[in-house]
């Protein structure tokens, strides 16, 4: 069509217009905006069952930090704790716990009387349900550690029950009584009597974090420090043994290996490594460090062999990747000044890389520190450690549990008592985790070089 044409009166022809998008243009901007908010509900959507789990694990879990406590003075009679009344240490070590439970449950009684509390259970031994099975062995203790204590009254602070302490933190409801052997509602009449004249108290609970496990009928007294301890001695295997080691395995392949078919298959077999469930790594911890080499079942320092093995391949894929990220120049001046290989690596390139590798073995300790098929396996579950180790040796050699063995532990056990220090053992170990990430995060932030 000519320019004369259009004079006459023809059509227009269209043209784009560079101020309006065309009708793709507008479905590719629509596309790219419902993109960014699928992205956005799917970051809400994570934080919110972030949230959600955060919510269930505190909830569920902080009643462990608090504990019922019935502080009464207890009467150390002579004639039952000292028959000969010579002060015999011997003698009074004779004394078993059912000897002393009398004497608890007759104070506890006296409390009711002086209360006022107008219940049927006027006998001492009535009182026996609302005590912790622990308070006889801690009278006891106590009475041996100090014999001149006999003949006197003494104010002492025993655990409570499970079921008392359940009954205050509302785990224990007055419905649910007739299907509760350990308990009834004049027990409960009596709790309540009793919390409101200042015997029956709930107070924050160190024990729990500081303390040892305890058999399932006395769920009240566990506590999740010895365990700690044995989680802490693991650590210190894998960290002496797997960081030497996977640095210099790092070292090697990065920057002095030959890249040959060997060392492929080398590459591939560490990388196929780092996805092998962990339970398998239990296995040949079992099989290699407890039925071959004879090493003592239960202890942290086979438990720190199992998770070397297994924490070996994340520490050596992030330090080759550090190695890695070090730019060539720096290697290349290193050489051309006159040092050689060995010193290149180790004088230059090894101190930038510090920083990727030690956030990267922090990762690594931070994911053993809660894996527990492995532990299971190699029978660190089910032992109850009542002390803390001696010294290092014991603290490597002698049976002992880990944090999230212990976990699994309590949660199969049957009273309710123990699923709550499940949540509880769950938030401890929460924190540790968050903190080892946290200090893995500040590193990097701290050291990091930017080329």
């Amino acid at each position: 069509m000519t320019d004369a044409s259009l004079q006459k009166g023809g059509a227009k022809p269209h043209l784009p217009s560079l101020t309006e998008p065309d009708a793709r243009t507008k479905s590719r901007n629509a596309a790219e905006k419902r993109f960014r908010a699928y992205g956005v509900i799917a970051i809400g959507t994570g934080i919110l069952c972030l949230l959600v789990l955060l919510f269930a694990i505190i909830s569920n879990g902080i009643g462990a930090f608090q504990q019922t406590f019935i502080e009464v003075p207890v009467y150390l009679d002579p004639a039952k704790l000292d028959k000969k009344g010579e002060r015999n240490i011997e003698d009074i070590k004779k004394v078993s716990t059912f000897g002393y439970n009398p004497l608890i449950q007759k104070a506890v009684l006296e409390q009711v009387e002086k209360a006022g509390i107008d219940t049927p259970l006027t006998k001492a031994k009535d009182m026996k349900a609302m005590i912790s099975a622990s308070a006889a062995g801690q009278l006891r203790s106590m009475v041996i550690e100090n014999p001149d204590l006999i003949g006197e009254t003494v104010d002492v602070r025993f655990l409570a029950s499970s079921r008392v302490d359940g009954y205050l933190k509302d785990r224990v409801k007055r419905e649910h009584l007739a299907r509760d052997k350990n308990i009834d509602a004049e027990h409960l009449d009596v709790v309540d009597g009793l919390l409101e004249a200042g015997v029956v108290k709930k107070t924050f609970n160190p024990a729990f974090i500081f303390g040892a496990d305890a058999s399932e009928s006395r769920a009240e007294q566990a506590g999740l420090g010895v365990s700690m301890i044995g989680s802490f001695f693991m650590m210190l295997v894998v960290l002496f043994l797997a960081l030497p080691i996977g640095v210099a395995a790092s070292i090697y392949l990065e920057e002095f290996a030959p890249k040959n078919r060997f060392t492929d298959l080398i590459e591939v077999n560490i990388s196929n490594l780092a996805a092998v469930p962990s339970i398998v790594f239990g296995i040949l911890g079992l099989a290699v460090f407890i039925q071959f080499i004879h090493l003592p079942q239960s202890a942290p320092l086979v438990g720190g062999l199992v998770l070397t093995l297994m924490t070996l391949p994340t520490i050596i894929i992030s330090t080759r990747a550090s190695l890695k990220s070090v730019p060539p120049s720096i290697r290349d001046a290193a050489l051309g000044v006159g040092a050689s290989k060995m010193q290149s690596v180790f004088h230059h390139v090894l101190p930038l890389a510090a920083p990727g590798i030690l956030t990267g073995t922090i990762i690594g300790l931070a994911q053993a520190l809660g894996e527990t098929a492995p532990l299971l396996l190699i029978g660190m579950v089910g032992y109850i450690a009542s002390n803390a180790p001696d010294g290092i040796a014991s603290g490597l050699l002698d049976p002992n549990s880990a944090m999230p063995a212990q976990i699994y532990e309590w949660a199969k056990r049957a009273d309710p008592a123990y699923y709550e220090r499940a949540w509880g053992g769950i938030i401890i170990l929460l924190v540790f985790l968050v903190t080892m990430n946290t200090v893995a995060v500040i590193l990097r932030r701290r050291f990091e070089r930017r080329w």
